[in-house]
């Protein structure tokens, strides 16, 4: 199996990371109730730590179908090789990072972590372009 496959598998699972830390920090703030219920209520803004998990989330869920795209691409294709490889763990390294780092609220390495998962793709996708 290209190692391609196991980055996405990796990142499908980091993707369920992203919801349940989410999840885990809303329903801490609107209860229980909140959690199991229809969720149709309107609710007061998010606290710092709701706020950061839910927008690290959506930040995961915007760049997530990129990599599928990529990682797959270079495989069906039959485009891999060890840059790919190379690109799509950065790519996942620096998402494991981000989640992290925007939890805690550190603003410029946050977006360097992201800028630099982003040059991962750029190393997956380039073959899928060029020649």
């Amino acid at each position: 199996m290209p190692v391609e496959i196991r980055i996405l598998a990796l990142g499908a699972v980091l993707l369920f990371i992203h919801i349940f830390v989410a999840t885990r920090f809303k329903t801490q703030q609107y209860g229980r109730q909140w959690n199991v219920g229809a969720r149709d209520e309107t609710l007061p803004p998010a606290n710092a730590m709701t706020g950061r998990t839910a927008r690290a989330q959506v930040n995961f869920q915007e760049t997530f179908p990129i990599a599928i795209v990529a990682l797959i691409g270079v495989v069906v294709a039959q485009r891999t090789s060890e840059w790919t490889a190379l690109g799509g763990w950065i790519w996942l390294g620096a998402r494991v990072v981000y989640l992290p780092l925007y939890m805690a609220g550190v603003p410029v390495v946050r977006t360097i972590t992201y800028v630099v998962s982003i040059i991962g793709l750029g190393m997956v996708i380039k073959p899928l372009l060029v020649g």
